[in-house]
């Protein structure tokens, strides 16, 4: 009988504190969460409700004051920032607001510049960056640097650049922060298809064009998930 695999993220009972002016204050408290392989699973919530805090936990960018964080079934709440590195670099992919593409780069060599630093060969970087750049639709606009693309294609870009090394888990907060309806729709059609392949993403976002891309989605309120399942009132707020 062939064993059951883990889930590909398991949260146990999770908890993060800061302290804020002689009082505490929860970013996240007692959360837990599971995210099965190849589950685009979305969390909303109002800003402040602790979103990104549980995102940077389940990357391993910030460890809690109590409970688990398990990626693939291995607990990382007690690895060493070497170990963490290691795992960022090769199981996770990260797609932020702000794009956070090199100015002096190309579109290509966005992208291709996180092959090279995970060792690629020049001809598996040449034939992956182009892969992905068609995947999202930016061959034409491969040696356009950032200031010379739109704020979609900048994301677009920076999408492609999180796939490049075929991570396992794709983190990203609030992708389509800045963009408008159209342009927020690619990305969540370029992220939806990327968990069809088989990548699991979780996603921290406010806007409502989630509904119709996520596998699932999940509230925040004040540092907890809410499991009543009344999202579109959360996400029209």
């Amino acid at each position: 009988m062939t064993a059951t695999p883990p889930p590909a993220v398991e949260v146990r009972h999770v908890t993060r504190r800061f302290d804020g002016g002689g009082h505490t204050v929860y970013a996240v408290r007692d959360v837990s969460l599971t995210v099965a392989h190849g589950e685009l699973l979305a969390i909303v919530g109002r800003s402040g409700s602790g979103k990104t805090t549980l995102l940077n936990l389940i990357a391993g960018l910030d460890r809690p004051d109590e409970g688990e964080v398990l990626l693939d079934g291995r607990e990382i709440t007690a690895a060493s920032e070497t170990e963490l590195t290691a795992l960022r670099r090769g199981h996770v992919g990260f797609v932020f607001q702000s794009f956070g593409l090199l100015p002096l780069l190309s579109a290509a060599e966005n992208v291709a510049l996180a092959l090279r630093i995970a060792g690629a060969s020049a001809r598996d970087e040449a034939q992956r960056t182009r892969e992905l750049l068609e995947m999202v639709g930016l061959t034409a606009r491969a040696g356009h640097r950032p200031y010379e693309l739109s704020g979609g294609e900048q994301q677009r870009v920076a999408v492609a650049r999180a796939l490049a090394n075929r991570p396992r888990l794709l983190i990203a907060d609030e992708p389509t922060g800045e963009l408008d309806t159209v342009t927020g729709a690619q990305i969540f059609g370029l992220l939806q298809r990327a968990a069809a392949e088989g990548v699991t993403i979780v996603m921290a976002t406010h806007d409502p064009l989630v509904i119709d891309y996520a596998d699932r989605v999940v509230e925040m309120v004040d540092g907890r998930i809410v499991e009543s399942g009344e999202v579109r009132s959360a996400l029209r707020r």
